[in-house]
C-alpha cells in the first residue's frame, strides 16, 4: 500500500505508520524517526513540509526500510545508529541497541561518584554508550571499555573515534580478565566500575518478542536464571576496586533483593537500588571497603 497510495510526506507517514501497528509499540514515532533519516532532517521539519512530495529514491528506500521494520528488524538496526545520553552512536547486530533505562546507570554513576579525576571502567560495553556517556561527560576521567567479543570492542572504538574522546580506552576482555595487561588505573584498580552485563534468563519469554529476537543473545541471556554475570562480576570486582571505590550493575526489575545480599554477603557497603523511569528496580550501588587485614597488608 505505502508504496502506491503515498504521494507527499504526509502521505507517507500516515500509511507507514499503519503498516507499522503490528510491530511496532509507537508506529508513528517509527515511521517518523525512518524517513526523517531518509530526508536528512530532523522530524519537526516532516510536519513543516507535510505537502511536499519525496523524490523516487528516498521513496525507494524509505518502503524498503518501512518493509524491514514490518519484519520486526529494529529501527537501530535498519538506520544503524542510535541516539544515547544526546550522543548519536553507531550500531550493528553484534550488540545489544542502547536503552532509556540504561541512562539511569549513567545518571547514578555521575551522582554516586563526585571525584573530578577517577578511574572507572565498563564491563561489557557493547557499542559503548555507557563508558561514552561517562567520558563526554567528565574529560578529566580516565575511562577504560571492556568487551569479549572483538565486534563490540571494533565498534565502541568506532564510536570513541567519532565523538573524539581522548580519556576513553577500548580494549578486549571477558570481564577482568585481560585489564591488568591493558588498563592504566594505578596498580590495576579503580574508583567505579559499572556493567549492564547479560541478566536475561535462558527460557524468559520476552526473548521471542520484539527487539529482543534481533539482538545476540550472548548479550542478553545468563545462566542461573540471570544472575550468573553479575554475581562474577561483584565477585570479581572486589580486587579491582579501590578502598571506598563503586559498584554499580544493572539488572532486571524482580533481581535487586537477591543481588543486594550477595552484595552484602561479599563485604560491599552501603548497597542500595536505584528505580527506572518506570519504577523499576534497575541499578544496584555496592561500596567497596577492604577487610582491615587487606589495608595493612
Amino acid at each position: 500500500m505505502l508504496r502506491h497510495a503515498a504521494h507527499n510526506i504526509a502521505d507517507f507517514l500516515r500509511l507507514a505508520a499503519e503498516d507499522l501497528r503490528e510491530v511496532s509499540e509507537d508506529p508513528r514515532r517509527d515511521a517518523e524517526v525512518l524517513l526523517a533519516a531518509v530526508l536528512e532532517c530532523d522530524r519537526a521539519r516532516l510536519y513543516a513540509y507535510g505537502d511536499h512530495y519525496i523524490d523516487q529514491t528516498a521513496r525507494d528506500i524509505f518502503c524498503h526500510y518501512v518493509e524491514r521494520r514490518c519484519e520486526g528488524e529494529p529501527v537501530a538496526y535498519i538506520l544503524g545508529q542510535r541516539e544515547f545520553w544526546s550522543l548519536v552512536l553507531k550500531v550493528n547486530d553484534s550488540t545489544l541497541i542502547p536503552r532509556p533505562d540504561t541512562e539511569i546507570l549513567v545518571e547514578t554513576a555521575l551522582h554516586c561518584c563526585q571525584q573530578e579525576q577517577a578511574h572507572v571502567i565498563d564491563l561489557g560495553t557493547g557499542c559503548g554508550a555507557i563508558a561514552l556517556a561517562l567520558a563526554h561527560e567528565r574529560p578529566k576521567w580516565q575511562v577504560d571499555a571492556v568487551d569479549a567479543q572483538q565486534n563490540a570492542v571494533d565498534l565502541a572504538q568506532l564510536n570513541a573515534r567519532l565523538l573524539a574522546l581522548p580519556n576513553l580506552s577500548v580494549y578486549r576482555s571477558h570481564w577482568f580478565d585481560a585489564v591488568l595487561a591493558h588498563t592504566a588505573a594505578p596498580d590495576g584498580k579503580f574508583d567505579m566500575i559499572v556493567s549492564n552485563p547479560p541478566y536475561i534468563a535462558a527460557d524468559d519469554p520476552h526473548l521471542a518478542q520484539g527487539d529482543l529476537r534481533f539482538e545476540p543473545l550472548s548479550a542478553l541471556v545468563a545462566a542461573d536464571e540471570g544472575y550468573a554475570d553479575l554475581e562474577a562480576i561483584a565477585r570479581q570486582a572486589c580486587g579491582f576496586l579501590n578502598d571506598g571505590g563503586l559498584l554499580l550493575l544493572e539488572h532486571g526489575f524482580g533481581q535487586g533483593e537477591r543481588l543486594r545480599a550477595t552484595l552484602r554477603a561479599l563485604g560491599y557497603d552501603n548497597v542500595d537500588t536505584v528505580r527506572d523511569y518506570g519504577g523499576n528496580e534497575r541499578v544496584t550501588v555496592a561500596h567497596w571497603h577492604p577487610p582491615e587485614a587487606s589495608r595493612h597488608g
